[in-house]
């Protein structure tokens, strides 16, 4: 199918419904990725509180730190409009199939941006709220447009824009920062690469096409899995650190170690798969990442509320 220069489909409809066009702005935001946001923002406001945090500061943080992530991830497909068109994995998005134009993509990346600093000034403090504007900093001007097309270890450096949720809850609960935040900050960005990186194996053939340099797509399967394997080990380490840094109970203890050894083993997996010629499985990593992560995040949030 053509594609205009703008990177839309020619055969697009000229007309839509509403609640289509509303949909396909919400795509804009990468819904999925919101996920990360709630599973690692509220867990960190309970420990900041050192128990269950008021509701509304909850509420005002989540519903912030949604307009920024979506913010940063509309501008991220405004970008990346002319290399989604050509990757099967993003052929879909509504920059590419015309439901919404560069125009209306850019005005609402940019609506979201300031409305979400402003309401997270209002609703909690200005701390949160400045580390939110620096976060789509982060992921739109240096992970996007200076890192993602020009090295392998974009998504390393890219990922720091992931890391921010975390700080952003401590700060809405305290209005300042602490060595806690910076610790989990630590454990999402050293998670950041074994959990893509996996992914990016899956859709080499895709990121080959567009020439974005992801691990996954420039090195062969052993030398992604070592990197997979030291990554995660590094992961579980740094989410050891948190035990006597801020007092963890028994049960996030035992959540680290044990769900923590499941994504190490996993990664060896796909190691030793890569190694001996076998056929890999790279998105079992890619889903074990996942759960690791909300689990571990949910141990966080169960902890301070258990008197052991």
């Amino acid at each position: 199918m053509a594609l205009t220069d703008t990177g839309a489909r020619v055969s697009a409809p000229a007309r839509q419904s509403v609640g289509r066009t509303v949909r396909a702005y919400i795509q804009l935001t990468k819904p999925r990725v919101l996920e990360l946001l709630l599973v690692t923002t509220i867990p960190v406001m309970f420990l900041a509180e050192g128990g269950l945090p008021n509701l509304w500061l909850i509420v005002a943080t989540v519903l912030g730190g949604a307009m920024s992530a979506g913010s940063a991830a509309s501008f991220n497909m405004y970008l990346d409009r002319d290399i989604d068109a050509h990757m099967k994995r993003t052929e879909n998005r509504p920059l590419v199939t015309g439901e919404v134009s560069p125009r209306g993509a850019l005005v609402f990346s940019w609506t979201l941006a300031i409305v979400s600093t402003v309401w997270l000034w209002a609703s909690t403090n200005w701390v949160a709220a400045a580390l939110s504007a620096g976060a789509i900093f982060f992921y739109v001007v240096i992970y996007t447009i200076l890192l993602k097309r020009r090295t392998e270890q974009n998504i390393v450096w890219g990922g720091i824009a992931g890391c921010f949720p975390v700080i952003i809850g401590w700060s809405a609960v305290t209005g300042s920062l602490a060595w806690t935040p910076f610790i989990l900050f630590l454990l999402v960005f050293l998670w950041t690469p074994p959990h893509y990186w996996p992914l990016s194996m899956k859709y080499k053939g895709d990121y080959a096409e567009v020439d974005v340099p992801m691990l996954g797509a420039t090195r062969d399967g052993a030398q992604v899995g070592l990197q997979v394997i030291l990554y995660a080990w590094a992961t579980v380490a740094s989410s050891l650190l948190l035990i006597p840094v801020a007092g963890m109970g028994l049960v996030y203890t035992v959540s680290a170690l044990v769900f923590g050894g499941w994504f190490v083993y996993e990664s060896h997996v796909l190691y030793a798969r890569a190694v001996r010629g076998e056929k890999m499985q790279p998105m079992r990593v890619f889903h074990a990442s996942i759960t690791y992560l909300t689990l571990l995040f949910v141990a966080i949030a169960v902890d301070p509320l258990l008197p052991f």
